[in-house]
């Protein structure tokens, strides 16, 4: 299978899945923007989740996230960690691989849907909703640097016209950094939208 047609596969996937994974996450990413829009960090995300229910989410993702690879001959390593109250998946491959980019999409758009269809995954599997975080190729740590600097920018704007500033839309887990590091440079943001359209706005107060 092409790298363009997995891609599509699974894109189409996702699409079938968006009114599952919406309704199965809603609660999560409401919680994720209340607890950034207040400076929160990502250790109190996670009180009161148990270690072992996080290694067992990590597990069912994993073997998910397995059959998919296997289901679109792709190579790839899965590697799992726990912090912060969170569970973090991770698909890696020793050499660049085309196969694995696709699962990625422009803008990170097959990964988001893939990170939903995997969270779906898991609350089919425990009957609780997961909060988990899947990264492939390290996709999401170069975006955070991206991110970093979009927040200094937006604050820097701020602070010279004294103006808001109005980001483009960002899935819940970006705009978590985003908030966190706009906090960090004194300034406050807020999420607004809906779907697909939901995007911060920094201001000054």
């Amino acid at each position: 299978m092409s790298a363009e047609s997995t891609e599509h596969a699974i894109s189409t996937e996702a699409i079938e899945a968006q009114d599952d994974a919406l309704s199965a996450v809603q609660d999560n990413e409401q919680n994720v923007d209340s607890d950034a829009g207040a400076g929160g960090s990502e250790g109190s995300e996670g009180e009161g989740t148990s270690a072992s229910r996080l290694e067992e989410e990590g597990d069912v993702a994993a073997d998910y996230l397995e059959e998919l690879l296997d289901i679109a001959d792709i190579d790839g390593d899965i590697d799992i960690e726990v912090r912060n109250g969170r569970t973090y998946i991770s698909i890696v491959a020793e050499e660049e691989s085309a196969g694995l980019d696709s699962l990625i999409g422009k803008d990170g758009e097959v990964l988001e849907a893939l990170q939903e269809l995997t969270r779906l995954a898991v609350l089919s599997a425990t009957e609780n909703r997961s909060r988990l975080v899947l990264d492939i190729s390290g996709y999401r740590s170069e975006r955070a640097g991206e991110l970093q600097k979009i927040a200094e920018d937006a604050v820097t704007s701020v602070k010279e016209s004294g103006e808001t500033v109005a980001l483009e839309p960002m899935s819940a887990y970006e705009r978590k950094i985003v908030h966190d590091a706009v906090a960090d440079l004194g300034l406050i943001s807020e999420s607004e939208g809906e779907g697909a359209d939901r995007h911060i706005v920094v201001s000054a107060e």
